[in-house]
């Protein structure tokens, strides 16, 4: 972390002296233990700290399909949305979080600040362990020197700061998929010691992966084929480790989803069909095929681009950027596109970066020596490369994790507080679907009430939050024909200068206004978050 407050350190690593090439690592080459354990308590010191200054809202599913079902599991109540009375969705993730939510009761610490910050700061310990994984896997392929520099891009890109510590499948998907890569024998060179149960220990975190996200499977598949090709004990891999253990892994699966469902529940079959065989992921928006190679991963990767770029035909280590290259084909075929789909291989590609910016400081003259004014050029440009990758993604890492799209936060935030002092009654939120949110941070079993969106069996038709925003003031005057009046009304800014004459009428005031976007994302621009109460509340 050192060398993103002092680029002159990247001067002195430059001055490190190798025997050998940066792409063949030595077999005395090795971190000692005590070193790795000063790696990870760094890493989780700047994931603590990661966790608690992202304060803005991404994606839904990190609050709706972990937290909020967690809070169900724990507290006996919570909305579980449509993916659970389907089927779709594995009991095994938000589990994890209803443990910690038990913890947190357990000793009375189910507390507004605590409920808000303690499922981030759990993922923040997963989160660096698998920073350490991804420097440990770059140390095995390249060596030291692209370790430390690894190390240093996983840290410093943009996204990676913005979704590793959220609690999305996505984001512990991607540290199982570090954790298993640095343990299977396909990956590794042939100068790797590799320990006799490796391959048993990569299949099954790469099961757990599997377990938690089936669309995981599409990185396994890869390394599978890639692992059978190269094994020399083909029908042992296969019949002794393959089966035995994504049988076991998965088995213990369907059991937890028996427990939790109460029936027996095959989520893995129920996902592959919604998304797979009938497109149901398209309700949601769809992109065009090349979305991920043009916008998706290109704003993920960033300013590394580049540098990654080059790090793959400079390392020439073509079973991983093949990786990169399959996921991300394969998730183009796919309708329905998101940011989150394709983290688990964004490290993968960052790893690349460190390796050309560990070359950098290698390069030499015609004789094979480097000469010093070749050395202070070499270091020269380190330096600059390392001051355009750091200012470039902390300006933007700060800006998506504290500023774009923080209002929805902040209001839950501020009603938590509320509701804590029972000042809140009952909410609704004139909202599109899933925009704050919910009993997870709000922590109050009061009534609360959205505008629903679940997928209508027939084609075409609009769900509540698509009437909504199509006509708002008729929509809402509708709604209040049947409505137990609420304590508070929250809504956007685009939606509330629509709806003065409504709140008005019904005897509704502003109490509080937060901040939300300066720039639209999706639909028209959400700039501002409003709460409105009952007059006399």
């Amino acid at each position: 972390m050192k060398q993103r407050k002092n680029p002159n350190v990247s001067s002195n690593i430059t001055n490190i002296r190798h025997n050998t090439n940066v792409s063949k690592p030595s077999k005395n080459n090795k971190f000692t233990h005590p070193l790795l354990k000063k790696v990870f308590t760094l890493c989780l010191c700047f994931r603590f700290i990661n966790a608690l200054l992202v304060q803005t809202y991404f994606n839904p599913d990190e609050h709706w399909q972990a937290l909020e079902v967690a809070h169900q599991i724990t507290f006996g109540y919570g909305h579980l949305t449509w993916e659970w009375k389907k089927g779709i969705r594995s009991y095994l993730h938000p589990v994890i979080f209803a443990v910690l939510y038990k913890v947190l009761a357990f000793f009375h610490l189910d507390k507004p600040w605590f409920m808000i910050r303690a499922p981030r700061l759990l993922q923040s310990t997963f989160s660096a362990t698998g920073d350490v994984y991804l420097f440990k896997l770059s140390q095995e392929l390249f060596g030291d020197r692209v370790a430390k520099f690894t190390l240093f891009v996983q840290l410093t890109n943009w996204f990676m700061f913005f979704c590793i510590t959220r609690t999305l499948s996505n984001s512990l998907e991607t540290v199982l998929t570090v954790v298993s890569l640095y343990y299977w024998p396909c990956i590794r060179t042939s100068a790797s010691k590799i320990s006799p149960g490796s391959r048993k220990c990569a299949l099954a975190v790469a099961a757990l992966a599997c377990a938690i996200r089936p669309t995981s499977a599409i990185t396994w598949i890869y390394i599978g084929f890639l692992e059978l090709y190269m094994a020399r004990d083909k029908l042992k891999f296969i019949l002794l480790e393959v089966i035995p253990i994504g049988t076991l892994i998965l088995g213990l699966t369907f059991l937890v989803d028996r427990w939790m469902y109460g029936t027996w529940v095959l989520v893995p079959l129920n996902f592959l069909k919604f998304n797979f065989l009938s497109s149901g992921g398209d309700y949601y928006g769809t992109h065009v095929w090349h979305w991920y190679f043009t916008q998706g991963f290109t704003v993920m990767i960033f300013t590394f681009l580049p540098f990654s770029l080059a790090g793959v035909f400079k390392s020439k280590q073509w079973k991983l950027s093949g990786l990169v290259a399959w996921c991300l084909a394969i998730y183009s075929l796919l309708g329905h596109k998101e940011f989150r789909f394709v983290l688990p291989v964004l490290p993968i590609a960052l790893m690349f970066s460190g390796y050309w910016l560990a070359t950098i400081g290698e390069r030499s003259n015609g004789r094979g020596k480097k000469s010093a004014s070749t050395d202070d050029r070499c270091s020269g440009k380190l330096q600059l490369a390392v001051l355009f990758l750091v200012v470039s993604n902390i300006l933007m890492a700060f800006y998506m994790s504290m500023v774009h799209q923080r209002g929805t936060e902040d209001v839950m935030n501020y009603l938590s507080i509320e509701a804590n002092n029972g000042k809140v009654k009952n909410i609704l939120f004139l909202t599109p679907c899933h925009a704050t949110p919910y009993y997870s941070t709000l922590h109050r079993n009061i009534p609360m009430r959205f505008l629903d969106c679940t997928p209508s069996e027939e084609k075409g038709a609009l769900d509540e939050s698509d009437q909504f925003l199509v006509d708002p003031a008729g929509f809402a005057t509708e709604f209040a024909k049947n409505w137990s009046i609420p304590s508070h009304i929250v809504l956007f800014d685009s939606q509330e200068k629509l709806l003065k004459d409504f709140l008005d009428l019904h005897n509704f005031q502003e109490i509080k206004k937060f901040f939300h976007a300066h720039f639209k994302v999706d639909r028209e621009l959400q700039a501002s978050v409003a709460v409105y109460a009952l007059k006399g509340q």
